[in-house]
């Protein structure tokens, strides 16, 4: 089976013409072109490429993410399903079957929050995956020896500091920076909360994370309220904070996400963290792609 073809953050829409101008179209843009969140600057949650039918051909078959509309008043069942590697490895089908537009649109509303964690999913996925074939397995080995687990480091990414409670792996070009801290500390009660959650975030990046100048240093930014959710994922559970970070008395900054939880044995809470730094691109495919990697946390086997 053939790899995917389109770029990371590409889904790709299979409809009509007449159709995709209309108010089922519009619908679709609102939803897959909405506010990618937690950006400084504005960039939707998708890019977006349209064909129809007849141009549904073999180069855009293999595409990584499909939205393909059925509409057709002799569509033996209608509702939307989910199809996976049909024409290219690793590859995600929306299919959204009706009998007419106004039902597809219908359709595509009710489950519009199940099509975005699902290609969510699927692009958090191709990342994790690659990380696993393309990894820097000495930061997998020598932070689990500290923290007993560690996310999987695609290769690229350095190891800049190690120590007893903070690791800091980046990977730095010319024109962005992705970073990752992972971080522990003591348990205290009410853990993960935000605002204790962003007072021991603070605390320790101050303490580790130096600004370029003498006396600057990493610390959220008070501009942008951080915030929380809880999460369950493939049997773990974490508190998981976006918000925006930036250097005391220094024009640096950009958003960051951690995810919170509690070591094995419950005394330590343990945090890991993914940020960029890209004053002069686009973030959403960097920040989305080193957000991924945190997904790829495992603990360490016991021998």
């Amino acid at each position: 089976m053939p790899s995917i073809s389109g770029k990371a953050g590409e889904v790709l829409v299979v409809i009509e013409n007449a159709d995709w101008n209309a108010e089922l179209g519009e619908e679709v843009r609102s939803v897959l072109e909405d506010e990618y969140p937690y950006l400084p600057l504005i960039e939707p949650l998708y890019s977006l490429i349209h064909v129809s039918h007849g141009g549904f051909v073999e180069m855009f078959q293999v595409h990584r993410n499909i939205i393909f509309f059925d509409i057709n008043p002799q569509v033996q069942k209608t509702g939307l399903t989910l199809v996976r590697d049909k024409w290219s490895a690793p590859q995600t089908i929306i299919n959204i079957a009706a009998y007419t537009a106004k039902d597809a649109k219908a359709i595509f509303e009710e489950n519009k929050d199940l099509i975005i964690r699902t290609l969510e999913q699927a692009e958090r996925d191709r990342v994790v995956r690659n990380t696993y074939l393309y990894e820097n397995r000495d930061i997998h080995s020598q932070v689990s020896e500290v923290f007993g687990g560690s996310i999987h480091a695609p290769s690229g990414y350095q190891l800049r500091k190690l120590s007893r409670n903070f690791a800091w792996i980046e990977y730095d070009t010319r024109n962005y920076t992705q970073g990752i801290f992972i971080y522990s500390y003591p348990v205290e009660g009410n853990d993960l909360q935000c605002e204790n959650i962003i007072r021991k975030r603070d605390q320790i990046l101050k303490a580790n994370v130096p600004g370029p100048d003498e006396g600057t240093y990493m610390q959220t930014a008070a501009f942008w309220k951080p915030t929380t959710e809880y999460i369950k994922y493939r049997g773990r559970e974490f508190a998981q904070t976006h918000g925006q970070w930036e250097v005391d008395k220094a024009f640096m900054g950009g958003p960051f996400v951690s995810h919170s939880f509690y070591s094995k044995d419950g005394t330590e809470v343990i945090v890991l963290e993914a940020w960029v730094f890209a004053p002069k691109s686009n973030k959403r495919g960097i920040f989305r792609q080193v957000e991924s990697v945190l997904y790829s946390w495992d603990w360490k086997k016991d021998e």
